[in-house]
C-alpha cells in the first residue's frame, strides 16, 4: 500500500491514497476506515491469496484479499456518489457504514480463500466469520461499526445498502471480476464496471440498473460464466484444490494420533479439533487463533510434511509442491459405478494402494457454475416507462435465461498412471 507520509497523529483524509493497479490512485475516505485497514485483522488479508490455487495455472494470480477489499471499498465510494447525484438520500453515517461493510466483507476468509473453506473450519461460511470479526471490532471501536453490521446482516431499514454489499450486482463482484481478469490475464472477465456504476438506480428501496445499461449487465453475466470455467473452476485448479484438501485431511488424521506432527500453533488448533460456530461464540479467544492463520501456515507445513515418515502425507505434499497434480476427468453426466470401479481397480493395482489409502488418491465430486440466479435476489432493470423487469426478461441480445440455469459437472480425480 503506497501511502503518503504524515507525522500528524490525526492525518487528513485526503493525504491517504493508494495506488491500485486497476483503478489508479484511490483514497481512503474516513479515519475509521484507515484505522480498520491498519488493524492486524485486516492486515492479515495481505497474506491470503484471492484465488486459492489458481496461481498454479495462471502465474500472475498472486493478488490477495487485501487488494480486493480495497478495490471494493473504492467502488462503493463511486456507487454512493452516483446514487446521491440521482437524488437518493445517503447520509454521511450511512455512507461510512456501508463502506466499512464492504471493506470487511471478506475478513473472515481462511487460508487460500475458498480452496479451504470447509477444511479448516467445517460448517461455518466465511461470511459468518466476517460478522464475528466485525462484532469484535465493533467493541474495540466503541460501537462505530454498529450500522455497518446492521447493513451487512441486512437488518438496516434501507435494503439497497445491503444489496451494494451482497447481491448479484454488488461491489464485491464488480471488483473481483475485473481484478481476477487482470491478474490472470483472462480478458473474458473484463466488465464495464464504470458504466454499470453510472447506471445504478434505486427503485422501491431495491437496487436497479437503468434500461440503457442493460447490455453492460448482459456482458457482466457472460463474464461471470466464462471466468468460472476458465479460472475459478478450471480443471487444473480443481485438481490442485482437491489435492490440498486431501493433504489437510491426512494431516488431521495424523495430528490426532501423533502430537509430534509439525504445525504452527494456530494451525494445530484446527488440525486436532473440529470447531463449530458454537465454539467461536463460547470461546472468544478462538477467533484470535483463527486470525493468526494465513497462507503461510499451510505453505510452511506442507513443505515440512513433504519429509514426514507417513508415505501418504509426504507424497501428497511433494506432488503439490512440485505441481505434479492429479489427472481429472470431467463430464456433465454422472460416472457409471462400473467405470468408477474399473478406474479404482487399475489405480490400486498400478500404485499398490490399500483400501484405507485409496480415498486420498481417488476423489469424486461435482462443480457448479451458476452465472445468474432468478431467485428473490434479482438484477432489476428499471425501464424507461417506470416498470421494473428481471434481467432475464429484459435482455434481448443474449439468452440470459440459459445463463441463469446452473450447470453441474461431475469429476473424478486421481494420479496419472
Amino acid at each position: 500500500m503506497a501511502m503518503s507520509d504524515t507525522r500528524s497523529s490525526q492525518p487528513t483524509n485526503n493525504l491517504k491514497i493508494i495506488n491500485d493497479p486497476i483503478y489508479g490512485l484511490i483514497k481512503i475516505p474516513y479515519d475509521t476506515i484507515f484505522r480498520l485497514i491498519e488493524h492486524p485483522y485486516f492486515q492479515r488479508l495481505r497474506r491470503i491469496r484471492q484465488l486459492g490455487m489458481s496461481h498454479l495455472v495462471y502465474p500472475g494470480a498472486h493478488h490477495t484479499r487485501f487488494h480486493h477489499a480495497l478495490g471494493a471499498m473504492h467502488l462503493m465510494g463511486e456507487a454512493i456518489e452516483v446514487l446521491r447525484s440521482k437524488g437518493h438520500a445517503i447520509t454521511r453515517e450511512e455512507a461510512e457504514a456501508v463502506t466499512i461493510a464492504i471493506l470487511l466483507h471478506d475478513i473472515g476468509h481462511g487460508p487460500f480463500s475458498h480452496a479451504l473453506e470447509n477444511s479448516i473450519v467445517k460448517g461455518i461460511h466465511h461470511e459468518e466469520l466476517s460478522a464475528l470479526f466485525m462484532d469484535r471490532l465493533n467493541v474495540e471501536f466503541d460501537g462505530k461499526l454498529s450500522m455497518a453490521l446492521s447493513i451487512f446482516r441486512n437488518t438496516y431499514e434501507k435494503s439497497f445498502l445491503h444489496q451494494l454489499v451482497s447481491s448479484q450486482l454488488d461491489m464485491d463482484r464488480l471488483d473481483y471480476l475485473n481484478r481476477d481478469s487482470f491478474f490472470t490475464g483472462v480478458s473474458e472477465g473484463v466488465i464495464s464496471f464504470d458504466r454499470i456504476l453510472k447506471m445504478l438506480q434505486v427503485h422501491d428501496d431495491q437496487l436497479a440498473i437503468e434500461e440503457k445499461g442493460i447490455y453492460s449487465i448482459e456482458k457482466f453475466i457472460v463474464a461471470r460464466r466464462l471466468m468460472y470455467w476458465q479460472v475459478y473452476l478450471h480443471t487444473t485448479v480443481v485438481s490442485a484444490e482437491v489435492l490440498l484438501t486431501g493433504i489437510l485431511r491426512r494431516a488431521k488424521e495424523i495430528a490426532r494420533a501423533d502430537e509430534g506432527l509439525f504445525a504452527t500453533p494456530s494451525l494445530r488448533q484446527f488440525l486436532i479439533n473440529d470447531h463449530s460456530r458454537n465454539d467461536f461464540e463460547k470461546q472468544p479467544e478462538l477467533l484470535d487463533v483463527f486470525a493468526a492463520l494465513d497462507d503461510s501456515d499451510i505453505t510452511v507445513s506442507i513443505k515440512q510434511w513433504s519429509g514426514h515418515t507417513d508415505p501418504v502425507l509426504s507424497d501428497l505434499c511433494k506432488r503439490l509442491m512440485n505441481r505434479q497434480l492429479f489427472k481429472i476427468l470431467l463430464r456433465k453426466g454422472n460416472f457409471e459405478p462400473e467405470e468408477i470401479a474399473a478406474l479404482k481397480s487399475r489405480l490400486q493395482l498400478t500404485m499398490q494402494l490399500s483400501d484405507a489409502v485409496l480415498p486420498y488418491y481417488f476423489l469424486e465430486g461435482s462443480i457448479v457454475n451458476n452465472a445468474y440466479s432468478t431467485g428473490s435476489d434479482k438484477i432489476r432493470i428499471l425501464m424507461k416507462n417506470g416498470s421494473v423487469q428481471d434481467i432475464s426478461e429484459a435482455a434481448d441480445t443474449l439468452n440470459i435465461k440459459v445463463l441463469s440455469e446452473a450447470v453441474e459437472k461431475h469429476y473424478c480425480c486421481f494420479p496419472k498412471c
